[in-house]
């Protein structure tokens, strides 16, 4: 009987993310990008204090647009909320802190949510009408970004696919941001075409009315470059071994696995928005 259990608990778990254990196809040509968005193996800061000396440039998907196409990563306060709430869910059990706490994408004026994605897993997919439907309506203090995962060379192209999305809507090159992130999706979970090489992901950008010579300006560019190498750091600070995941303010790291199912989990993530706000 405890042995029933034990398999259907871990047949649940398996329902509500991709980790980095799961098999994936392999890219056919190993992208000349992985070794670029290698970050250099530092150890994440021990205390608050070397934390707070963090500093970084990143492009992030909710921020205005800063003036040199970059964003500096800032330091979520790491303050302890107060203890008099009657709060549903248990730091241990539904969700983990980081200690420290880790950089976040944009500034302090904002409570930051992070989503850790990847186009190629079927739970983040699902998971996209959801989390999308939160962000339209999320608190007029929460900044709302998408940070790539990073653990192997399919996944490294596909952030650098993502990188370049962003740096092509920000710009006016495509003009249906929803539209084009809906179509990579569909291509690797509908039509089997799992975007595993420079050329196929630019057919597919071509779709949308970028260039070749755009296409390849943008994919090669600096700011591409240092946007994975941004993401790259960041997974390893927030320890991602999973995904979808979903980390509030550099400080806790959640999964829907954790909770239950997709809408638990953003219950959970409202209520450590709340957590942050009354700091």
């Amino acid at each position: 009987m405890m042995k029933q259990l034990a398999l259907l608990s871990l047949a649940c778990l398996t329902l509500v993310a991709c980790s980095k254990e799961e098999p994936v196809q392999a890219v056919t040509e190993e992208p000349a990008v992985a070794d670029e968005a290698v970050v250099e193996e530092t150890a994440p800061a021990t205390d608050a204090t070397e934390a707070e000396t963090t500093e970084a440039t990143v492009v992030e998907e909710s921020a205005a647009e800063p003036e040199d196409g970059e964003q500096a990563i800032l330091l979520a306060q790491a303050e302890t909320p107060a203890a008099t709430y009657d709060w549903q869910f248990e730091e241990g059990k539904h969700y983990m802190r980081l200690v420290p706490t880790q950089p976040t994408l944009g500034g302090a004026d904002k409570i930051e949510v992070a989503e850790i994605f990847w186009y190629g897993c079927p739970h983040c997919y699902t998971f996209e009408p959801a989390i999308n439907s939160w962000a339209e309506n999320k608190p007029a203090n929460v900044r709302f970004v998408r940070i790539p995962a990073m653990w192997n060379g399919l996944l490294v192209l596909h952030a650098r696919l993502f990188y370049t999305e962003q740096s092509l809507v920000r710009n006016g090159v495509i003009e249906d941001p929803e539209g084009f992130r809906n179509a990579v999706f569909e291509e690797y979970h509908r039509r089997s075409n799992r975007l595993a090489s420079e050329e196929a992901i630019q057919r597919l950008f071509a779709r949308f009315g970028v260039s070749e010579d755009e296409f390849a300006r943008t994919w090669n560019s600096f700011e591409v470059d240092q946007n994975l190498r941004k993401a790259a750091d960041l997974n390893r600070r927030y320890s991602v071994a999973s995904v979808p995941a979903i980390v509030v303010n550099g400080k806790y790291r959640t999964g829907a696995q954790e909770v239950g199912g997709n809408d638990k989990w953003l219950e959970l993530v409202d209520e450590l928005v709340a957590r942050e706000s009354i700091r």
